[in-house]
């Protein structure tokens, strides 16, 4: 049996980098539209025979909509096409983002120890971004995402 090789990318997204940082965001970072975003991206980018071969093991495994760390899997054989396409989106749901590739693992493993650790100086980033404590709700919805986190599979 042939074991299909993914490539998982650990992304960091920038909500409209020129106007600093900030807690209230306009817009809440969700798998469906990062998906989106990605995909018009490809479409626009990318051969057509191409797309679909991109879009076959495409998938984007993880959002924190706190800390902005986004997992996204693709083939190993098109990652490079589909971190080309994602270098080139300026905006998701109307709204201006960079992507910013923090690892890039071969194992779901990896990537999940690598978005631990970056999940949790941003974390740290975002607290001191509010002043005080964060809100109980934040909170939740992070550890929330945390436990999403661990719980990945390929």
């Amino acid at each position: 049996m042939v074991e299909f090789k993914n490539r998982y990318m650990v992304m960091e997204v920038f909500l409209d980098p020129n106007r600093g940082i900030r807690v209230d965001d306009p817009i809440e970072l969700t798998k469906n539209n990062v998906m989106e975003a990605i995909g018009n991206s490809i479409r626009v980018t990318a051969r057509d025979f191409s797309l679909h071969l991109s879009l076959k093991s495409f998938k984007v495994k993880y959002v924190n909509p706190i800390t902005k760390i986004c997992i996204i899997r693709a083939s190993r054989e098109d990652h490079r096409e589909v971190w080309q396409a994602i270098t080139l989106i300026t905006r998701i749901k109307d709204y201006p983002v960079i992507f910013n590739l923090l690892k890039l693992t071969g194992s779901i493993e990896a990537c999940k120890k690598a978005g631990q650790k970056c999940e949790e100086s941003k974390f740290e980033q975002y607290k001191l971004i509010v002043g005080s404590q964060p809100s109980p709700k934040a909170v939740q919805k992070h550890q929330n995402c945390l436990e999403e986190l661990k719980r990945l599979e390929p």
